[in-house]
């Protein structure tokens, strides 16, 4: 503090504007078997969309989490996804130099790989290919006008031609002819000027050394002949000249086309293409591209931007990284190359995956203090609730500031075909999940559309439940004809009677029921608590959870203050507005906050501790409504009846 002893002005500045931060909705989070993507590692996301590209698009092995997470994000938008490392491999590019031990094993050290390798682990990079070209590669004279022999060389009287609609042509060149080399993949332009010209893709090219004799029997005067080459293209040739002779080739890398202009000396062009189509449903599809890239290390852009191929590819590249930087080099001979990826595996599925794997990837979500979370997804479940009981005693019990959402398993509900039978399973299901207030369980499953494989699937309802509570505020029940649509549903794998839903009810599993002219609803809002209580309601379990947060959060500025009457106020001045205010939107009843000297006592203080108690009475959901009415005689006044009938 400044001190004056002669006249002057001393400027102080006191924070008097602290209050206690609003309440958020948190994202939510799931962790399981996906077919792309970094494992183990938490990505936020805010739309479906989001996630096919991050993670793939489902298939058999892995629906019911793909979906799961899919649901959630049709009714909000913001989801954390860990992805499992379930044991696949890495797809890479070995079309150069392989060598392997007596073990099928690659030695390293005596191996040359491709330039690029599937930038994570899964099938799914199977289906990459990468092409990349230097300067002088993009685009080469193949054969000139008549640079091919009118006759063939072995034979004269033979014309060489190519036919019309063939897909194939073959031809021989002079001993001194020998032409640039061709990669499956390259266009080769075929024409003249009078005719046009027309690209045709290379599918396969052969090029063989034809050796004779110069006297007939002596090996020793054996020389080179001829060069004989066949090619196979992918298309047909449907031009009107067939004379070779009278036709020019062009070697053109196959992706020209879709760069502006060929790289500079010194740089490369990179496509990634869905060569299987395994990712975007079509084969040859072109994932990302990069222009005019470096081979300089630390090269950067006209515009300061690093420009270095294996700095742009590692920051930008959702699908391949660098493996090898010898095959590309300095980019200063004619190259054009086609990387095809090969040789990854995905060994596990969703319903194979170990609670060791997937345990691993749900304890990234187990530190309050590093992601901020609000609901976990079991997504698929098993059997023996295994899954269930680690996601609520390891991440939510742990935290105490999240909820997980529970499905019974597919073996319970959708397999199992008799209405008693389902039943009698899902209570068996809940038996063996531990009680919990910070649990929610549902009854099932639900028959959705597959718009990426074409077909119905049957997914679990808890992505869904946890979309609902995220729609409405901490202290409201997501259930009911308002609030407890069903998105994306034909049909449920269980729609419980009301005897059924009774008993559901009473093992605390939140029926979802389909009901004529309603639609298909969530109809139960109880936590897995087990006993009676405040906290066996999800609205009243989230209240406390976005209070307790939000008061935790503000009080950590009064950490380190002096331990008087006037921080003792400050605190209760900033937290009974917050608590006014959800009572104003009717999610607390009444509420008190003490923080004075009748729980902040000398021996309190001599402690190092400041304590608040905060009373609160948390509005209740309506379980059950009674309407009852009343037939009476004529003559009969209804101030004289009301209050006597219950």
């Amino acid at each position: 503090m400044a001190f004056s002893v002669s006249p002057s002005v001393i400027v102080r500045e006191v924070d008097a504007s602290q209050a206690v931060p609003a309440i958020s909705n948190p994202p939510a989070a799931i962790a399981g078997v996906f077919r792309w993507g970094p494992t183990n590692e938490p990505l936020l996301l805010s739309s479906e969309n989001q996630l096919v590209d991050r993670f793939g698009a489902p298939n058999d092995d892995n629906y019911e989490t793909f979906f799961t997470a899919a649901d959630y994000l049709s009714y909000s938008n913001a989801l954390y996804v860990v992805r499992a490392d379930d044991g696949s491999t890495e797809a890479n590019s070995t079309t150069l130099d392989i060598t392997l031990d007596a073990n099928n094993d690659v030695v390293s050290d005596d191996s040359t790989y491709g330039a690029f390798e599937a930038k994570y682990k899964g099938e799914l990079g199977n289906s990459l290919e990468v092409a990349w070209v230097s300067s002088t590669g993009f685009e080469n004279p193949f054969v000139a006008v008549a640079g091919i022999p009118t006759n063939k060389i072995s034979d004269v009287t033979l014309d060489q031609v190519i036919n019309f609609n063939s897909s194939n042509v073959q031809f021989e060149t002079a001993n001194t002819q020998n032409l640039l080399d061709l990669a499956v993949g390259d266009v080769l332009e075929i024409g003249n000027e009078s005719i046009g010209y027309q690209e045709m893709r290379v599918s396969s090219f052969t090029e063989t050394e034809v050796t004779a004799e110069a006297v007939e029997g002596d090996a020793n005067t054996e020389f080179l002949a001829l060069y004989s080459y066949d090619i196979e293209f992918f298309n047909k040739y449907t031009l009107a000249e067939t004379d070779l002779a009278k036709l020019s080739m062009k070697k053109k890398w196959q992706h020209g086309g879709t760069f502006s202009k060929k790289p500079d000396a010194g740089n490369i062009h990179v496509a990634v293409i869905d060569a299987g189509g395994e990712i975007s449903g079509t084969a040859g599809f072109i994932l990302e591209k990069f222009e005019n890239i470096s081979t300089t290390v630390g090269a950067v852009s006209p515009q300061g931007t690093a420009n270095y191929y294996g700095t742009v590819i590692e920051n930008f590249s959702s699908w391949v990284k660098i493996a090898n930087t010898a095959p590309i080099g300095t980019a200063s001979t004619a190259i054009a190359k086609y990387e095809r990826m090969a040789g990854a595996t995905s060994p596990v599925t969703e319903t194979t995956a170990t609670l060791g794997q997937l345990g691993l990837a749900l304890d990234t979500l187990r530190s309050a203090n590093e992601i901020d979370i609000a609901f976990v997804l079991q997504g698929k479940g098993d059997d023996a609730a295994v899954r269930a009981n680690y996601i609520v005693s390891n991440i939510c019990e742990t935290r105490k500031d999240c909820v997980a959402f529970i499905s019974p398993s597919k073996e319970a509900v959708v397999d199992e075909l008799k209405m008693n039978a389902k039943l009698t399973n899902a209570i068996a299901y809940r038996n063996k999940i531990q009680n919990s207030s910070y649990s929610f369980i549902d009854s099932g499953y639900k028959y959705r559309y597959d718009k990426y494989n074409d077909k119905y699937r049957w997914t679990p309802l808890n992505g869904d439940m946890a979309g609902l509570a995220a729609r409405v505020e901490a202290w409201e029940s997501p259930a009911g004809f308002r609030k407890g649509i069903i998105k994306n549903v034909v049909k449920l794998a269980f729609n419980p009677s009301k005897a059924m839903r009774d008993l559901l009810y009473g093992s605390d599993i939140n029926p979802v029921v389909s009901q004529v002219g309603q639609g298909i609803v969530l109809f139960g809002d109880k936590t897995g608590l087990g006993v009676s209580s405040a906290f066996d309601r999800l609205n009243v379990r989230r209240l406390f959870i976005a209070v307790e947060k939000s008061i935790a959060t503000a009080a950590q500025s009064f950490l380190f203050e002096l331990n008087d009457e006037f921080t003792q106020t400050q605190f209760r001045n900033i937290v009974d507005p917050f608590l006014r205010d959800i009572q104003g939107r009717r999610g607390i009843i009444d509420y008190r906050v003490i923080s004075d000297s009748t729980v902040n006592t000398p021996e309190v203080i001599d402690q190092n501790k400041f304590r608040a108690s905060i009373f609160i009475k948390p509005a209740r959901s309506i379980n059950v409504i009674e309407l009852t009415f009343v037939a009476t005689r004529t003559g009969i006044e209804f101030d004289e009846i009301v209050g006597q009938l219950t």
